[in-house]
């Protein structure tokens, strides 16, 4: 019997800035090949635009506020994933897999995480990348066990430079040097048409050719091994990319990520539609490998192998849910979101602090153009900058009609009803997977749930009202709708 193996590629930080999303001014054939012979998925989500956050998603099924991985894992932040959670190298590990991760790790702590080979590496250098997973592959078939390889690229991330995102090391001469000319790039509509925007999208785009560079190699290696026929590939991006009105944002440029899944055994060439989830990945890797999901009663992500042929939009696969706390350790800014084909609905818990910032986005070329330009107003993209820093709690935008997301309808009388049922679905959804950040009078339900049921009466608003502190004569929560409900995903 065939071995059901997994290649997980994770990219950091990239958008859909790559030639089978459409972008005509870069170069990735290799991708492009990838998604000629399986399936591209136009309509899927992140949870929440930030590494570590976003990579314990992928690697748990959870949402953020379930999983624990709040924000980043290093440095100075430290966020980790709770250790009652049974995640991607646990649960294959325990099915008799040998896993292995190469690249960046960005999520912890270790003993949640156990990857029987784990080669942790901060190296752009994608040619050696390619030949440890070539030797990965080889020990695999030497130790005759089914393997879940995770490839974490660090390219095309910002490096530690103001506008540099790599290009300016050296690597083994198998690397080509693809390099982009400004007045070349393509403008995203998320920022602004200005000169230390182009040259960086321009070290932006070398950085993503030689991530796909990578990508070609790894499939090379794989085919080498002979074991490509019984292997599922997945390429996929952890969040947008590193510039401001996208990475750390909600908006569809830091959320609607490529994915790219190649199934033995599936139609080629598929452009699937269909909305999908990070959440849904642990579910589909478990489906190809024939094991059951984790009993955890919050898990609401499914498997995406029944639909990876269907190029037409299904009804069941129509909304959905995104989550999102810190960034740094200094980025508190919690945010739920819920998308459908059309709408897309922002709930911002803590409206009343500024949106801030992430330290590489602040520090960036792209920033500073944007706040010195001799526009007036300022725009960040087609956005007043002010409505960027300033947010009220509730967004909806109409997608079709608006999909940069500038346009706010949450207080136009003629979207009330869109408005009322997308905060109730998001609502249910938070109880379902018993989100802290279910607030009412500038408190979290889920916290003083015992006291509800102890008789406290909580106004049913948002956030507490020093012009009317009183909570007698007011609309009260309805605290016995239930925490736990079924609600899809």
């Amino acid at each position: 019997m065939a071995k059901k193996n997994i290649l997980l590629m994770v990219a950091d930080d990239l958008g859909k800035q790559l030639g089978c999303y459409g972008n005509t001014k870069i170069q990735t054939p290799n991708l492009d090949q990838l998604a000629s012979e399986g399936t591209k998925f136009d309509q899927a989500f992140t949870s929440t635009a930030s590494c570590s956050a976003s990579r314990s998603v992928i690697y748990t099924g959870l949402h953020t506020h379930q999983n624990g991985q709040y924000g980043l894992h290093n440095g100075h932040h430290h966020f980790t994933t709770y250790d009652h959670v049974e995640t991607v190298p646990a649960l294959f590990s325990k099915q008799g897999y040998y896993t292995g991760l190469i690249g960046k790790v960005h999520v912890g702590p270790s003993q949640i995480y156990p990857w029987d080979m784990r080669a942790e590496s901060d190296s752009r250098d994608v040619a050696s990348v390619a030949d440890q997973a070539s030797a990965f592959f080889d020990s695999s078939k030497t130790k005759d066990q089914p393997f879940f390889l995770t490839i974490g690229f660090i390219d095309p991330h910002r490096d530690l430079t103001r506008s540099g995102f790599g290009n300016a090391e050296k690597y083994d001469p198998r690397v080509q040097n693809i390099e982009y000319k400004p007045e070349d790039v393509q403008v995203e509509p998320f920022v602004n048409d200005l000169p230390g925007v182009r040259f960086e999208f321009s070290e932006y785009y070398q950085s993503i050719s030689r991530l796909d560079q990578g990508v070609g190699m790894v499939l090379d290696g794989l085919k080498k091994s002979g074991l490509s026929d019984d292997t599922l590939v997945i390429f996929m991006s952890d969040n947008g990319p590193p510039f401001i009105n996208s990475k750390t944002t909600l908006y569809d440029a830091g959320v609607c990520l490529p994915l790219l899944i190649k199934c033995p055994g599936t139609d080629s060439g598929v452009v699937n539609p269909n909305m999908v989830s990070y959440i849904d990945i642990l579910p589909t890797l478990l489906d190809w490998a024939k094991h059951p999901s984790p009993n955890h009663p919050a898990r609401i992500g499914r498997s995406l192998l029944p639909i990876l042929s269907e190029s037409s939009q299904l009804d069941a696969w129509s909304r959905v849910f995104g989550s999102h706390t810190f960034h740094e350790i200094t980025n508190y800014w919690p945010t739920r979101f819920m998308r459908n084909r059309r709408f897309k609905y922002h709930r911002n818990i803590a409206w009343r602090l500024d949106f801030p910032f992430a330290a590489d986005i602040y520090g960036s070329l792209t920033w500073e153009d944007i706040r010195n330009s001799d526009a007036s107003p300022k725009m960040i993209g087609s956005r007043p900058l002010k409505d960027y820093f300033f947010r009220p709690a509730e967004e909806l935008y109409d997608i079709q009609a608006d999909p940069n997301e500038v346009k706010n309808l949450a207080k136009d009388p003629e979207y009330q009803q869109v408005l009322d049922e997308m905060r109730a679905a998001t609502e249910v959804w938070q109880r379902r997977t018993e989100d802290p950040w279910l607030y009412r009078d500038g408190v979290s339900m889920l916290l003083v749930r015992h006291h509800l049921s102890a008789g406290l009466e909580v106004p049913d608003r948002f956030d507490f009202d020093e012009n009317v502190p009183e909570s007698k004569d007011q609309p009260k929560f309805d605290s016995k709708l239930a925490w736990g409900a079924a609600v899809g995903n």
